[in-house]
């Protein structure tokens, strides 16, 4: 099958007509991302063995006269995991040298979950280090490369689980989203990245970064495709306190029932200077879009919005320092040589120093600082006291406005040069400034391909970001699908994996 064919619902129909195997679908991704990965450098390591074996055996009991949908319904879907998300085979290295060899007893709910609905997991994704980052630069592994453009990046953290699906490597992949890091390599890669509210989906054998924030999400061609990973992964799981305790329901069938009195929020902070114009025009016309979907556009204000980067990058760095205090190099994980004179805190100091990046580094650096004795108060609680107020401008979107999404630009631009921000993470940082309120509020968010724009010619892609009410999620896919369908730019594939 062609990579853009390769939906899952399509996948589900060539198996049950016998017009293709989970075999020949493994073998065929495996085969892409041989040919073509070393330009994009999207895979931290590969299973083909297991992965052969998996679908072999799926193959093996459809050929026994069960049907695609009784395997389960993701049969056959060949799919990448961002490498901090735990698997009992091979290693989970979240890109870092500290963990390089470190390979977990136990593999994720949700990647347990994956495979119980029949999935094939090829391989675990690149990422930047322990999934901090926006632009997939800071990976010990290397860069992770946009698949539309080899020079630019393609959006962090999730760079390697978004560039594999968008050059046609796997259908869909996971990744975890702390402040945008599903969504924002979504739009620089041109497919769909959902996450949902927090807790929806599990976190256990997440590898923490900022437990309050991270979550699990997906990454897709089109929204229909979203849905199905997400209905066969959410749900209660008595592994992980913070998941909500409340069933999924049919989301995937609810997806084409129609939606009345369509109702879409659009914050006037959209119209500021620091978004590309491309991304403003994109922006416009997928207001137009809607408008000519018959939805009412309402104007409305996020009015803390300028406050949430300062909020999310206190809080996140804060339990980022929380977290990985427990990469000392003694019980796991690097461990650095030393001189027999030298002290247990100097053997801390030097595994940390010589295995973390530079970004982890500074954010552990920034999150101590932030938790120190006398500072905590001022900094860590009021970052949360603006977290609450965040969530209070969404609150009257939804519950007394009556919106079912608010619309934003995902990122504030198209892809840029691989290294062109590295001199200044505040530059870098902002970038998050649209998708950061959706972590601080916990609501569900998807970014969707919205257009492409011509950048020194060459054509980059642009998403747009629909944010739902907490538990929204089946009315935020179907909004989101509505607008896939009218814009016409999903289920593409980048020149790479052509």
């Amino acid at each position: 099958m062609k990579p853009e064919l390769q939906t899952i619902s399509a996948i589900r129909h060539e198996l049950a007509k016998g017009r293709a195997s989970a075999e020949a679908l493994t073998r065929e991704s495996l085969a892409r991302i041989d040919a073509h990965d070393g330009n994009i450098n999207a895979f931290v390591s590969l299973a083909p063995d297991r992965a052969i074996d998996k679908a072999k055996a799926i193959d093996a009991r459809i050929a026994a006269g069960e049907t695609p949908e009784a395997v389960g319904p993701l049969a056959g879907v060949p799919v990448a995991l961002k490498d901090n998300i735990c698997t009992d085979f091979g290693t989970t290295t979240c890109a870092s040298k500290y963990l390089a060899e470190f390979e977990s007893p136990y593999s994720a709910t949700a990647a347990q979950r994956l495979e119980q609905a029949g999935a094939v997991i090829v391989g675990k994704a690149n990422l930047d280090e322990f999934a901090m980052g926006s632009t997939g630069e800071h990976s010990a592994q290397g860069p992770t490369k946009n698949p539309w453009d080899t020079t630019r990046v393609p959006g962090g953290s999730s760079s390697g689980s978004a560039a594999a699906v968008s050059a046609g490597f796997v259908t869909a992949a996971l990744g975890s989203d702390t402040g945008g890091s599903v969504r924002l390599p979504a739009s620089m890669c041109g497919i769909v990245g959902f996450k949902p509210t927090y807790g929806r989906i599990s976190r256990s054998g997440l590898v923490a970064y900022a437990s309050s924030l991270d979550q699990i999400g997906t990454l897709t061609r089109t929204v229909a495709d979203a849905a199905a990973i997400y209905q066969a992964i959410a749900g209660p799981d008595d592994q992980d306190s913070t998941c909500i305790d409340e069933p999924v329901g049919d989301v995937l069938g609810q997806l084409d029932e129609p939606l009345e009195g369509l109702k879409i929020a659009i914050p006037e902070q959209v119209r500021s200077d620091a978004i590309d114009p491309m991304t403003r025009l994109v922006f416009g016309m997928s207001c137009k879009v809607l408008a000519d979907m018959g939805a009412e556009l309402i104007d409305v204000s996020l009015a803390h919005s300028d406050l949430a980067i300062a909020a999310y990058y206190t809080i996140a760095t804060a339990e980022a320092s929380s977290n990985l205090a427990r990469y000392d190099g003694v019980r796991y994980g690097y461990r650095a040589p030393l001189d027999a004179d030298e002290s247990l805190e100097e053997l801390y100091t030097k595994s940390r120093t010589q295995s973390l990046g530079t970004e982890v580094q500074r954010r552990i650096m920034l999150g101590t600082h932030v938790l120190r004795a006398g500072y905590a108060d001022d900094l860590y609680i009021n970052a949360q006291r603006v977290r609450r107020l965040v969530k209070s401008d969404y609150d009257a979107i939804f519950k007394v406005i009556g919106a079912h999404a608010v619309l934003t630009p995902t990122a504030l631009g198209p892809a840029w040069p691989i290294g062109e921000k590295q001199t200044d993470p505040t530059e870098v940082y902002q970038q998050d400034i649209m998708t950061v309120g959706a972590n601080l509020a916990g609501l569900p968010a998807i970014s969707v391909p919205a257009g492409m724009v011509p950048v020194d010619d060459n054509l980059l892609p642009i998403g747009v970001q629909f944010v739902g009410d907490a538990l929204s999620e089946a009315t935020l896919l179907r909004v989101a699908q509505r607008f896939e369908l009218h814009a016409g730019m999903s289920q593409r594939v980048a020149p790479v994996g052509v």
